[in-house]
C-alpha cells in the first residue's frame, strides 16, 4: 500500500491532479494523457491502477491534501443512484453532499462525476457520451464542475444504433452496454480503450476520452491566471 507523500509543485513538473475513488483508473487515463500528473486515491486496494495510489478514505484524504493538487476529480460510488440497486433493495450512503462539501475547502478547482440517477443532485452538470468522442458505445457520465471552473456543453448525437440487452452478447451492429455481469470483456476493453481493467472495473469506469477532454479544458483554466498576469 502506498503511503502519503508531501506533495509540492515543482517548476517545470506536470500540473498535479488528485483522482478521489479511482478505482481501476478510467478517469486517471484520460487526464494523464491530457497532461496531468495523477495521483488516485480510494479506500480499497487496485493494483490495477495505472499511476501513483494511495489507499485510504476519499474524503478524509481531499481534507488533509486536497488543496496541494492544481485540479481535483470525484467520482463518489454511484451504487446509491441506480435503478438496479434499488429494485434489489440494497442500501449505498448517499456521498455526493460531503464529498462536495470536502472539495470546497480545498480553494481548488474540481469536477464531481456520476451516473444519471444522481442529476437531481448534481449543480449544473454537463452530460458526456460516448458519441461525443466516436466510441461505439453511449455510457452517459454527467460532470458537475465547482470553483470556478466550466465546461461547455458539447453537441450530443442521434443514437441510432441500437444497445444490446443488459447481460447479454452484442449482435453485430449493436452496442453493448458493459455493466452488471456483463459478457464480452474484450470488446468492452477495446471499445472503451481500457486494455488493463477487468470486468470490475469495467463495468463502472469513466471511458479516458471522457476525461482527456474535460483534462483539456482545466489546463486551459489554469493557465488562464497566469496570462492574466503577463498581460
Amino acid at each position: 500500500m502506498t503511503q502519503p507523500t508531501d506533495i509540492r509543485r515543482v517548476h517545470g513538473r506536470r500540473p498535479r491532479l488528485l483522482d478521489l475513488y479511482c478505482c481501476q483508473g478510467g478517469a486517471a487515463k484520460g487526464y494523464a494523457d491530457a497532461g496531468f500528473d495523477v495521483t488516485g486515491v480510494d479506500k480499497d486496494p487496485q493494483p490495477r491502477y495505472p499511476y501513483r495510489f494511495v489507499q485510504a478514505d476519499a474524503i478524509a484524504f481531499v481534507l488533509a491534501h486536497g488543496a496541494e493538487f492544481d485540479f481535483i476529480h470525484a467520482s463518489p460510488p454511484c451504487q446509491h443512484d441506480t435503478a438496479c440497486q434499488r429494485l434489489r433493495g440494497n442500501t449505498h450512503p448517499d456521498l455526493i453532499p460531503p464529498t462536495r462539501a470536502a472539495l470546497e475547502t480545498t480553494g481548488q478547482p474540481w469536477v464531481m462525476e456520476n451516473v444519471r440517477g444522481a442529476v437531481p443532485k448534481l449543480r449544473d452538470p454537463v452530460m458526456l457520451c460516448g458519441q461525443m468522442f466516436r466510441l461505439a458505445n453511449y455510457r452517459h457520465r454527467y460532470f458537475e464542475p465547482g470553483r470556478g471552473f466550466s465546461l461547455d456543453r458539447p453537441g450530443h448525437p442521434v443514437h441510432l444504433v441500437p444497445q444490446a440487452k443488459m447481460g447479454r452478447p452484442v449482435p453485430p451492429g449493436h452496442y453493448g452496454q458493459f455493466v452488471g455481469n456483463f459478457s464480452g470483456v474484450d470488446l468492452a476493453r477495446r471499445v472503451l480503450q481500457v486494455p488493463w481493467m477487468n470486468r470490475d472495473g469495467i463495468r463502472e469506469c469513466i471511458p479516458p476520452a471522457y476525461t482527456e477532454w474535460i483534462g483539456r479544458a482545466a489546463l486551459t483554466h489554469l493557465a488562464a491566471p497566469a496570462l492574466e498576469v503577463a498581460a
